[in-house]
């Protein structure tokens, strides 16, 4: 699967997972940005969750992608990524 394929079908899935995983895709990081990725390769996902969202949301929003794509799915809520990271993958996403 193609970057430009995950960020389409992440779009194209944006409203239902503002609706069921109260969060937002922010974009995408990771192997697939960076054409690296192999067969066991995961999809990362940058998510903005809102104030209301449970720990249920996230991993059912997990759970939801990674029957979309078919592929493991890395949720990672953009608030929690380490500080000695965050510059570079902030800087390595592709935006949604």
């Amino acid at each position: 699967m193609k970057k430009e394929d995950i960020i389409s079908i992440l779009k194209s899935l944006n409203d239902i997972i503002k609706t069921q995983y109260h969060a937002e895709v922010v974009g995408i990081f990771g192997s697939y940005v960076r054409g690296e990725e192999k067969a066991t390769s995961d999809i990362d996902v940058l998510v903005k969750f809102d104030e209301q969202a449970t720990l249920f949301d996230l991993v059912g929003l997990g759970d939801y992608l990674e029957e979309q794509f078919h592929i493991k799915v890395d949720i990672v809520p953009i608030d929690t990524i380490k500080k000695e990271i965050k510059e570079e993958v902030l800087k390595e996403a592709i935006y949604i």
